[in-house]
């Protein structure tokens, strides 16, 4: 018995022709040329740049937020005092935007002419109950006495004239040389005269 193909029949065929060849070709792309796409977008992916081990800032400050003073900091003055009889009065100032300590050094090192002379011994009585920190563009004081009435041969000595000194703010530090105000000299005998420590005031300092 003859068989009668229909167009029902026709367009049946037809579909399942288009449904096999698209699923081969869909299988082609992902065995061959997805899988070399996919490569490709792989292999031009910039990778992920690491962290800088340092990005060159200033080091982080100590504990207290503080420093240890240092002459790059300070403005200096120094001079004689009006109705003190063989008193000297030295000032630091500090000028940076950072706040600093002396608690390294509590007292200024002083030395008159001769590098090789120790610098003046401080007055013990004079140091503070606190070391001495410097908040910027506030100021310290150190006393210092040019003479003693008599020297250690018991005679009174007048020493010679300076319009200059060196200030240390610790043992190994080059002196810096500090001016007196007006470049008015003054007599100091470096074999009696004496520093305080650091004072937080100029008041602490009348007592001494």
């Amino acid at each position: 018995m003859p068989i009668t193909v229909t167009a029902t029949t026709r367009r049946a065929a037809a579909a399942a022709l288009l449904v096999t060849a698209t699923l081969a070709l869909t299988a082609g792309c992902h065995d061959g040329v997805g899988h070399k796409a996919e490569d490709a977008a792989t292999a031009v992916s910039p990778a992920p740049t690491p962290p800088s081990a340092n990005d060159g800032g200033d080091p982080p400050p100590g504990p207290d937020g503080q420093v240890a003073c240092t002459p790059e900091m300070l403005r200096f003055h120094a001079g004689a005092m009006p109705r003190r009889t063989h008193r000297m009065l030295l000032t630091v100032t500090n000028f940076s935007d950072r706040p600093c300590t002396f608690a390294a050094q509590p007292y200024p090192l002083l030395r008159f002419g001769d590098d090789r002379q120790a610098p003046l011994p401080a007055i013990e009585a004079s140091e503070p109950p606190a070391v001495v920190s410097l908040p910027p563009n506030r100021t310290a004081y150190a006393l210092i006495t040019t003479s003693a009435a008599d020297g250690p041969d018991g005679t009174h000595h007048r020493g010679r004239k300076i319009s200059q000194f060196g200030v240390a703010l610790t043992a190994r530090a080059t002196p810096t040389q500090v001016g007196l105000d007006g470049r008015a000299p003054v007599r100091i005998d470096p074999r009696t005269a004496t520093v305080t420590y650091w004072q937080p005031s100029l008041a602490a300092t009348s007592k001494w």
